[in-house]
């Protein structure tokens, strides 16, 4: 039995246009002529026509999919085989990028509630990176302490942030100096600002016991985006991250046992 152009195009669900492709293209001739000339499919140009729709829905291109019909006994599995790998790899990348859609939307509902020209004004240099914020959200989804932040984060007023941002930069102000006069990182001086540093983020986010900043010292070194939050890279000098780090554990040693500090909960 054979079939026009037309019929295989509508039981097919492809266009007239794309068979015409395929027959220009080698992949899919006809085997018959009506007396009037026009392309007629047989039986056996169906399944032909089978297979390639099934590679094309593989994301197989043309000339690929003619290589496997050449040598289709030697091709059609390593080719396969290959395919699989690239759409497991296309899967997983898809599957991350959804994860960072999602923590993209809840960091964007749940974040700095001020329009782009506040954020200018009261953040200066310092910049919010999307893709760092929703790496936090990811790594710590399951900290109470990180949920505490954003929700404290969320419910800050323009006032709350000026106030917050003024605090940040006097003490910028001084670890630079410091870092500028050789203190040494684990030095009392240097000690006291990383001190300083974890009440802050007690008064304006969450609860920071020394542990805890211990990590987010950790996060200063591994990624840069981090220690843009606390100092801008036009502010930054080679070996600063790391001094702040160290400061920050020397301080967290010198903690260690204490009691809790009661100004943590003003």
């Amino acid at each position: 039995m054979s079939y026009s152009v037309g019929q295989v195009s509508a039981f097919a669900d492809v266009t007239v246009r794309t068979l015409h492709h395929y027959d220009k293209a080698g992949l899919l001739s006809p085997s018959e002529r009506s007396h009037a000339g026009y392309r007629l499919y047989s039986e056996a140009d169906l399944a032909r026509l089978q297979q390639i729709l099934f590679y094309r829905e593989l994301g197989f291109p043309l000339d690929e999919i003619a290589a496997i019909f050449k040598e289709p006994q030697a091709n059609a599995v390593e080719h396969l085989r290959a395919r699989q790998r690239q759409l497991s790899e296309e899967i997983a990348r898809l599957q991350r990028l959804a994860e960072v859609a999602e923590r993209a939307i809840e960091v964007q509902q749940t974040g700095v509630s001020l329009t782009p020209q506040e954020r200018f004004e009261v953040f200066g240099e310092i910049t919010f990176d999307l893709s760092y914020a929703t790496e936090a959200e990811r790594k710590w989804a399951h900290s109470e302490g990180q949920r505490e932040a954003m929700a404290r984060a969320a419910a800050h007023t323009k006032e709350d942030w000026r106030r917050l941002m003024g605090e940040a930069t006097a003490w910028r102000a001084e670890l630079l100096a410091a870092f500028d006069d050789g203190e040494p990182a684990d030095g009392e001086r240097s000690m006291d600002l990383a001190e300083e540093h974890r009440l802050h983020i007690s008064r304006w986010f969450t609860t920071c016991p020394p542990d805890m900043h211990r990590r987010i010292a950790d996060d200063f070194v591994a990624d840069p985006r981090a220690f843009a939050l606390v100092v801008p890279p036009s502010q930054q000098r080679p070996g600063l991250a790391a001094y702040m780090s160290k400061a920050v554990h020397a301080n967290a040693a010198r903690h260690a046992g204490g009691p809790a500090d009661s100004e943590e909960h003003r």
